[in-house]
């Protein structure tokens, strides 16, 4: 090309990137027809005289992302890149803020909103920025835990994301998992409940954290909720994972009838009806139980981060992640 014109090229892009003039100012200014312009501006990409860089970003999350989305059937991921530099705290922290931007730039006025509880969950709330909207209501999605996890309490993050959106909260004041199934259908069947069982068919958004197999060895919020046949019956059955304390296998499928009857919370299949089901998760060892989420398709947003989606597609035998 000669040099005069890749100066006019470049003259053009000029005007248009950095002294940000519309393309009909650009074509009045320069005598030329609108659609020159925009023709002039791709020649100007295409010989390489406007070279774009999106700084701080890599294409190769991007395109992670991208490969994810399409592979699984989801509406959209968001996933935070790996750096070497970050200690579990800050990538903790990364993951809230996301998805506390991915969930505030998506909610619209009217709408239904679920909820379970979790220290992600609790974190990503944190994180959030108040948003103006009106007929917002907030439902929790299972009973709450124990005492001793208090701050991760589902009626107190429902109220706390309730008021950022400044919608109306409902409550479920029982624990997730009763001592026996007698007890959990009365709750289930009792007069106060009948709100939160309509609500649930009606939902627009679900918000979610998955968990991985409890372990009775370790220290979580199950030590006081399950019992020692519980454990056993879920390592018999293979479950990887939950969702608002509904155990599952590693297609998706849910587990332990028993321990389904002891629990308050929406069912897996209520959970597939939902239109928009966004779970936030991470962690190494939350791999298998998020495969098995997207496997069940009772998820289409997910927010995580690189090395959990690498070990998931590890899980999942997928070449990808190498």
């Amino acid at each position: 090309m000669r040099e005069e014109k890749r100066r006019l090229l470049a003259k053009l892009a000029y005007m248009y990137y950095i002294e940000e003039k519309s393309q009909t100012q650009i074509a009045s200014e320069m005598g030329i027809y609108r659609t020159t312009v925009c023709r002039m501006l791709a020649k100007a990409k295409e010989e390489g005289i406007v070279k774009i860089e999106i700084s701080d970003y890599s294409p190769e999350i991007f395109a992670l992302e991208s490969y994810v989305q399409e592979k699984y059937g989801l509406k959209k991921v968001a996933i935070i890149p790996y750096h070497a530099t970050d200690s579990q705290a800050e990538r903790f922290d990364r993951i809230a803020s996301e998805g506390a931007e991915f969930l505030r730039s998506m909610v619209k006025d009217d709408e239904m909103i679920g909820i379970s509880w979790g220290s992600t969950i609790s974190r990503m709330i944190d994180r959030m920025d108040p948003k103006s909207l009106k007929g917002i209501s907030v439902y929790p999605l299972a009973g709450g835990p124990s005492a001793i996890n208090a701050n991760f309490h589902v009626n107190t993050l429902v109220y706390r994301l309730a008021r950022l959106f400044h919608g109306q909260s409902s409550f479920i004041n029982a624990t997730v998992i009763q001592e026996n199934a007698s007890i959990a259908q009365g709750i289930r069947e009792s007069k106060y409940f009948e709100k939160t069982l309509e609500a649930w068919k009606k939902l627009d958004w679900a918000i979610v954290g998955i968990g991985a197999e409890p372990d009775s060895q370790k220290e979580s919020q199950w030590r006081d909720l399950l019992m020692g046949s519980d454990y056993e019956a879920l390592r018999r059955l293979s479950a990887v994972g939950e969702i608002c304390c509904r155990f599952f296998d590693k297609d998706g499928q849910p587990v332990n009838s028993h321990l389904q009857e002891r629990t308050i919370g929406i069912s897996i299949e209520e959970l597939q009806k939902v239109p928009k089901v966004m779970a936030i998760a991470h962690g190494h060892e939350k791999a298998r139980a998020i495969l098995a989420a997207l496997k069940a398709n009772c998820i289409n947003y997910l927010v995580t981060d690189e090395a959990t989606i690498r070990a998931l597609l590890v899980a999942d035998g997928d070449s990808f992640s190498q």
